[in-house]
């Protein structure tokens, strides 16, 4: 059993922004030898999530303000009361970006055959940065057999 981890970093814009971490964790998996396994991708923060999904600029959009209506940046959230709890003098007011995340996922599995994620045809890693701009990391965890020489 081959196991590899990797981080991505990125450095995320302001506010609600979707990226395609496909391309990245393509290469990552093609670095190896694994014809068979999965692919874990799992986000490492709290106002962060991922979702498997096309990635498609009107689609993108859409899911910005799906997302702002399910959890609006302005309503009154008891975690925004920063007065009450002991947080560091920088803390932002975002209890709306720990709702959106919660809606989401913090991870995906994507299957591996013959060296290839198995994703759909319009299916694309996305990971939703609901709280920027932010450094964020991201563990992917590639896992299969040693391939079988024959």
């Amino acid at each position: 059993m081959i196991i590899q981890n990797h981080i991505l970093h990125l450095e995320t814009a302001p506010g609600i922004e979707i990226y395609n971490l496909t391309p990245q964790i393509a290469n990552l998996l093609a670095a190896t030898a694994i014809q068979n396994g999965q692919v874990s991708v799992f986000s490492r923060h709290t106002t962060t999530a991922l979702a498997i999904n096309e990635y498609e600029e009107r689609l993108l959009g859409d899911l910005k303000v799906y997302l702002k209506k399910l959890a609006p940046p302005d309503d009154k959230y008891l975690h925004n009361d920063l007065h009450l709890r002991d947080v560091p003098p920088d803390e932002p007011e975002n209890a709306h970006s720990h709702l959106m995340a919660m809606t989401l996922s913090t991870s995906e599995v994507i299957p591996v055959l013959e060296g290839k994620m198995a994703l759909g045809t319009w299916q694309s890693i996305l990971f939703f940065e609901l709280d920027g701009p932010r450094t964020r990391e991201v563990l992917v965890q590639i896992l299969g057999a040693d391939p079988i020489p024959f």
